[in-house]
């Protein structure tokens, strides 16, 4: 019973790491694994990649030849 317990705590940085990559769009995974290596450091780069993202959040931009379609759509 105490091995479960002992277990169950040390998952948790992967599972943190897993949830909180597949929320902001990454592999959860990939980074659930990362995490055994380096369980500090991967939910150090997962925060940075996330701020990174929040300050470049624009709507795509379509390409001409869809834009050109667009236009004769609307007319």
């Amino acid at each position: 019973m105490p091995e479960l317990i002992l277990l169950s705590v040390l998952l948790i940085p992967q599972l943190v790491a897993g949830i909180y990559a597949k929320s902001i769009g990454k592999s959860f995974w990939f980074w659930f694994f990362i995490s055994f290596l380096i369980p500090i450091i991967s939910l150090i780069v997962l925060l940075y990649l996330d701020k990174d993202k929040k300050g470049k959040r624009t709507s795509y931009q379509l390409a001409d030849h869809v834009k050109k379609l667009k236009e004769k759509e609307t007319l």
